[in-house]
């Protein structure tokens, strides 16, 4: 079974290192969209469980879309990601899986 994890930004530089590294992990599969609205069509089109919120997107779009997700698909995570090391990322990731009990 896959980990399907949504990816939203602006920045295509990060945008393209996140999903690579999101899909070179066995198991794991990265969406990467730019609006929030392509973001919540994707959720309808697929079962996620971490919602990747990076570079580009302002607080008040950020707090909205967290309030729209947790109304909508609360077994959604959103939390912010700027970029960083392969090691951060899937360190953030497994720590998000882990603590929800999403397994492996």
């Amino acid at each position: 079974m896959s980990i399907h994890i949504l990816v939203l930004g602006r920045d295509r530089a990060i945008l393209g290192v996140v999903e690579r590294l999101i899909n070179s992990h066995e198991g794991w599969k990265a969406t990467v969209v730019g609006t929030g609205e392509e973001a919540f069509a994707a959720l309808g089109e697929q079962e996620y469980r971490i919602l990747f919120v990076s570079a580009g997107i302002t607080a008040e779009e950020e707090a909205g879309l967290r309030e729209k997700t947790r109304e909508q698909y609360p077994h959604i995570v959103v939390t912010r990601h700027f970029g960083g090391g392969s090691g951060l990322l899937e360190n953030e990731i497994l720590s998000i899986l882990n603590h929800n009990n999403y397994g492996k």
